[in-house]
């Protein structure tokens, strides 16, 4: 009907001023479009200019967000500086929530900077956590970041192991936790999970309870489908594993081990050793999979015995000790055989004892060569990577 207005003064016999203000109306939308208008060009210059935003960015912020004058937004980021804000930091809490400008610094920031610092949050701590979670600054305290802290600690037992998870998770503190972890905590109870791992599992893995109660209880049965038992840790490792990909992803990983020979036996097999095998990417495992079969002659099904391999770092361990390994040791005739455990599960320390140290007037010389190794494997990590993996 506006529309149909606007279109009928411009163009048709309503053209003229004076018709115009015989419509007062009309004439206030007009002016309330000019208004807002000009309160979204300042805005978006403020963005630009003061905040660092591109033009894109601001033009996007500025259709959640708009002032007409600088003097919140100025209060505002004088008082992030304050508080010990970078201007980086500044900028990225903006760009993630830029109704921040229009708060009013002594109603509703500061007495959240208060509650959390009062709460044992140190000011470092505040800043990442703001930073990385700026929703918070434009959360409720009395009604949503109060009452959650104050649930959370009373499940925890105490206001340091909270603060711990916050940490962990800011987003946490924006759930409704009564709905979403309770029922999950006594899903886990009803199944023998003791106390103790419950609470150290929100302490470390908080994300794991914030699931749907019907989706979380299905995790929970597939998993102890799986073989775990719930009265052990390795159960919540697993189920924080699970819980923390899609059915897709899960199989992509199953089919991935599946290329190099893997049985879906053993496959669960090594999840039950190690569940964090199933955390590796499909990339990491191709790669470590290429080179410890196709180039070090090492079975696939013994390297499904010891899944902690596939965690270790390719540059910082595997590459390194392996070509060192095969290019010096036994072509050298030092030693005449190795088994993964003691070349890739040891430490830098049992490594260099066994492997180097050993060999008493030669050790300088070997400790020099392990080094060459350890500075040239990201060259060969990209090469790797660039190359086609197949099974020989």
């Amino acid at each position: 009907m506006f529309y149909f207005l606007c279109k009928t003064v411009l163009h048709g016999r309503m053209h003229s001023v004076t018709t115009l203000r015989n419509y007062p109306p009309l004439m206030l939308s007009l002016r309330c479009i000019s208004a807002s208008s000009d309160q979204k060009s300042f805005t978006v210059s403020y963005l630009i200019e003061t905040c660092g935003f591109s033009k894109e960015s601001a033009l996007t912020a500025a259709k959640h967000v708009y002032f007409r004058t600088p003097e919140n937004p100025d209060s505002v980021i004088a008082f992030f500086k304050k508080q010990g804000f970078s201007k980086t930091q500044i900028t990225t809490v903006i760009k993630k929530r830029p109704q921040v400008l229009i708060c009013k610094v002594e109603k509703t920031l500061l007495p959240k900077i208060e509650f959390f610092r009062f709460k044992g949050v140190s000011s470092s701590d505040l800043l990442r956590i703001f930073t990385a979670y700026s929703t918070i600054l434009v959360t409720s305290l009395e009604k949503q970041i109060i009452p959650a802290f104050n649930f959370i600690s009373n499940l925890l037992e105490s206001d340091e192991d909270t603060v711990y998870a916050i940490k962990r998770l800011p987003r946490l503190i924006s759930y409704d936790v009564e709905s979403y972890v309770l029922p999950n905590i006594n899903v886990l109870r009803n199944i023998g999970v003791p106390q103790s791992y419950i609470i150290l599992m929100f302490r470390m893995q908080p994300q794991t309870l914030l699931r749907s109660p019907a989706k979380f209880m299905e995790s929970v049965e597939t998993v102890k489908k799986m073989g775990f038992n719930p009265m052990n840790k390795s159960y919540l490792a697993a189920l924080f594993v699970y819980t923390s990909m899609s059915k897709s992803t899960w199989e992509k990983k199953f089919d991935t081990y599946r290329m190099w020979g893997w049985s879906e036996e053993e496959i669960f097999k090594a999840f039950r050793n190690q569940p964090n095998c199933m955390v590796t990417s499909e990339e990491k495992i191709m790669t470590m999979m290429h080179f410890l079969v196709n180039k070090m002659s090492f079975k696939s099904s013994a390297i499904a015995k010891h899944p902690r391999i596939l965690m270790s770092s390719l540059e910082k361990k595997i590459l390194p000790r392996g070509l060192f390994a095969q290019d010096l040791l036994l072509s050298k005739g030092f030693v005449k055989n190795f088994n993964l455990r003691s070349l890739f599960l040891s430490s830098e320390k049992v490594f260099l004892n066994k492997f180097i140290n050993c060999y008493g007037a030669e050790a300088p010389k070997l400790l020099q060569l392990y080094q060459e190794k350890l500075d040239l494997s990201s060259k060969w990590k990209s090469d790797m990577k660039a190359s086609t993996f197949v099974k020989s």
